[in-house]
């Protein structure tokens, strides 16, 4: 099967942020058909839209897998889902664990339940600059790379990068 490269924005602002973002890493990497290949560096960040709330951990993961991104979509859900995100929850609200794909390759997918790239990608710091900690990939739709749109971006925000480190347990390649 073909193995595609995706980036995945992670966050959390709820408890122990840096925990769920790890247990999330390590799920990801039971998948049989997925890799986690590289974490960016954790950044705290101010939250977007309801401002009183915790500030957020926020990071990218760099991943092989040969699964179609409505599964790998699913799969993330669940993740989720699986460590207290509920169903349903009103936008910009606080989140235990949050997993956007971000980039699939260099495709661009628009149903009704998955926007690829995703569609406030290049209007947050909070994910432009960990995913230039791990590469410099264009915007399929935009035409341009991540530094061109983080120099370009109109966000105002202020990153700190933190000492805490996601890490990316290695097993046995089976695929």
């Amino acid at each position: 099967m073909p193995m595609h490269n995706v980036f995945i924005g992670i966050g959390s602002n709820i408890g122990e942020r840096l925990y769920h973002m790890q247990e999330a890493v390590d799920r990801l990497s039971l998948f049989e058909e997925t890799m986690v290949s590289a974490v960016s560096s954790i950044y705290m960040t101010e939250p977007v839209g309801e401002s009183e709330q915790n500030r957020f951990y926020n990071g990218v993961l760099q991943l092989e897998t040969s699964l179609p991104p409505e599964e790998l979509r699913r799969q993330c859900k669940t993740i989720e889902q699986e460590l207290g995100r509920p169903d349903a929850y009103p936008r910009w609200s606080p989140r235990v664990i949050d997993l956007d794909i971000l980039l699939y390759d260099d495709a661009i997918i628009q149903t009704e339940t998955l926007s690829i790239p995703h569609p406030e990608l290049h209007c947050r710091k909070f994910v432009l600059i960990p995913l230039l900690d791990l590469a410099n990939p264009q915007h399929p739709a935009l035409q341009q790379t991540i530094l061109q749109l983080l120099e370009s971006c109109s966000d105002r925000s202020v990153l700190i990068k933190t000492k805490e480190v996601v890490r990316i347990k290695k097993r046995r390649s089976t695929f």
